[in-house]
């Protein structure tokens, strides 16, 4: 979660940068598409680039300007990635978390089962609950 604000922030900077730092309250679905727009085509970011880019803009003037910015309409959006990502078989991953052991390996099973993210995974704390009849 504080990752995600953190970009948030970032992506909102990067959006008032790009227009002169001009006020978001001056601007609109044109200044907004005209963002996601150089994204997609200048700099060439991936799709999910761009999706993190308009949630947080969408967020900045939703929640925090509470102003409301209609539909953004013309976007051109960035293409999927042409790779497929490298998956390990299931042989593999027994065979990587076989030789691993204590924390390293609660980690790397955590991250593997659960889905969650490296950092999220790292900031997890034991809590010791006893329990009492």
């Amino acid at each position: 979660m504080w990752r995600t604000e953190e970009e948030y922030v970032a992506w909102a900077r990067r959006y008032i940068l790009f227009h002169n730092k001009k006020h978001p309250s001056a601007m609109g679905p044109e200044e907004i598409n005209a963002f996601l727009t150089h994204l997609a085509v200048e700099k060439n970011v991936a799709a999910s680039t761009q999706n993190q880019a308009l949630s947080a803009i969408l967020f900045l003037y939703k929640e925090v300007l509470q102003e409301n910015v209609g539909w953004i309409t013309d976007l051109v959006r960035a293409t999927k990635p042409k790779r497929l990502p490298v998956v390990f078989a299931r042989e593999e991953v027994a065979r990587l978390l076989g030789r691993m052991t204590g924390v390293d390996r609660l980690v790397a099973e955590l991250l593997y089962g659960s889905g969650l993210r490296v950092i999220e995974a790292v900031r997890l704390r034991v809590w010791e609950l006893r329990w009492q009849p």
